[in-house]
């Protein structure tokens, strides 16, 4: 008796996942068919809406009824808690493992001791970066690795080249971003550049600045001087 009755509570739970892989699968190939851009599905997950499924494609969320009728996109809001849970996905699916970073490929600067440390994602030509740059001015005790990524257009090429391939490119930065003084022409092997514009998209960083923390938090645009050092703290 007590044989049957494991068997019949181990059926008892294995039903429910049977019936789960089989309903992913059946929606699985139903987007794959009616929509091609969708024949390469990553995941496909229930959402704490009733009948309503992400459908994960890279680190691009679309929602899906069921039976996959109908297809939904843009963020999902949780009203009770006031949360954007696509948003919060997203910020899950896109984080950057600080360790992953090609710290070669950056302008390194220490301050104190350095023990606090960040990655800036900039163009040269950003205003939201020359913003940046002011209000971190005077943060001590941390260490900041700058990627160039040129993405504003040709003149950011040209600056961006000229800065890496100065004798002192973090001096040649701080001179144009902090004072707008023109980096002089420069010459040298710009495959740091280009690795740092792959990195970029391959992890969805499409606009400057952005900045990465130790712990993997990940910003978009300018923050407050004040915000940068919490954030700082929160990360070491």
């Amino acid at each position: 008796m007590k044989k049957t009755a494991s068997l019949l509570a181990a059926l008892a739970l294995a039903l429910p996942l049977t019936a789960a892989l089989a309903q992913e699968a059946d929606l699985r190939k139903t987007l794959g068919q009616r929509l091609p851009s969708l024949s390469n599905i990553d995941e496909v997950s229930k959402t704490p809406m009733q009948g309503v499924y992400e459908i994960r494609v890279g680190n691009d969320i679309l929602y899906a009824d069921a039976k996959g009728d109908f297809v939904l996109q843009g963020n999902l809001i949780d009203t009770r808690a006031r949360k954007n849970l696509t948003e919060e996905r997203i910020e899950k699916l896109t984080v950057i493992q600080f360790d992953a970073l090609p710290l070669k490929n950056a302008i390194k600067q220490v301050r104190g001791k350095g023990e606090r440390k960040v990655a800036i994602f900039e163009d040269p030509n950003c205003h939201y970066c020359h913003k940046l740059e002011h209000e971190i001015a005077d943060l001590d005790n941390v260490t900041i690795y700058t990627f160039l990524i040129p993405i504003l257009g040709q003149g950011s090429v040209e600056k961006a080249k000229n800065i890496w391939c100065a004798k002192d490119p973090l001096k040649t930065w701080h001179a144009w971003m902090q004072k707008q003084v023109e980096p002089a022409a420069a010459e040298c092997d710009q495959a740091a550049i280009t690795a740092n514009l792959e990195f970029a998209r391959a992890n969805r960083i499409t606009g400057t600045p952005t900045i990465v923390f130790a712990n993997g938090a990940r910003v978009p645009g300018a923050i407050p001087g004040s915000r940068m050092d919490e954030m700082l703290n929160a990360a070491k």
